[in-house]
């Protein structure tokens, strides 16, 4: 890690903490998790995972359920012609490869086979593969959802015009693997609170001396 991140990093453990790894779901929960996460907010995301777990009480269930059924379960999370399908496609896809529903076994892979199985799936990218390694597996991934991607570009982490895939590459080769889930939290809680999408408040940024947004903003450049 360099010393620019290295202070970024530092100062945004000052002001929200320090975060120690809790997986909060295991693996395949995690994975169904972040699909419904997709294009939508936490509350509807939370809304639809636990519609979901109420109505069919293993994964096989859901697997095995009429997609109508499956949809209407994740309604409350948008895309759900587009969800259901895919996460009963996932769900098939393991126990097809696998004879059983776990991804347990991404414990004990080489990170990059772990990663390349995972974004094999249909509906599963590089976000998505990241947030079950790191968060479920407590492996080294990095995950770039839409506040990392928006903070780190302003702060000149990444170039101008990085896509959200190249992003996580490049996040990774600069910051330490010990650093990932700390730095992960606190850049999305930086990106809720401080680094806004349409009304960033450089002010109150414990950053802004070393944010190439607010260095452009000053001299009327920034976009």
């Amino acid at each position: 890690m360099n010393e620019r991140l290295a202070e970024i990093h530092r100062r945004l453990v000052a002001v929200y903490g320090e975060r120690p790894w809790q997986p909060r779901l295991d693996p395949l929960s995690e994975l169904v998790d972040t699909i419904l996460s997709q294009n939508t907010n936490d509350r509807n995301r939370d809304l639809a995972y636990a519609q979901l777990r109420a109505r069919f009480p293993t994964w096989e269930a859901v697997r095995d359920a009429p997609a109508a059924d499956v949809m209407e379960a994740i309604r409350p999370a948008g895309l759900a012609p587009t969800k259901g399908p895919r996460i009963q496609a996932v769900l098939r896809q393991i126990t097809a490869e696998r004879g059983t529903l776990t991804l347990d076994f991404l414990r004990d892979w080489p990170l990059e086979e772990a990663r390349t199985w995972l974004t094999g799936m249909d509906g599963v990218g590089p976000k998505t593969a990241a947030i079950v390694l790191l968060f479920a597996l407590g492996r080294p991934a990095f995950p770039v959802d839409t506040h990392v991607h928006r903070v780190t570009l302003r702060l000149g982490l990444i170039p101008p015009r990085t896509s959200r895939e190249q992003a996580h590459v490049l996040l990774e080769q600069q910051i330490a693997p010990e650093a990932y889930y700390t730095c992960h939290i606190n850049l999305i809680e930086h990106g809720r609170r401080i680094c806004q999408a349409r009304q960033p408040r450089c002010t109150a940024c414990p950053l802004a001396d070393l944010c190439d947004y607010h260095r452009r903003s000053t001299d009327g450049q920034a976009e």
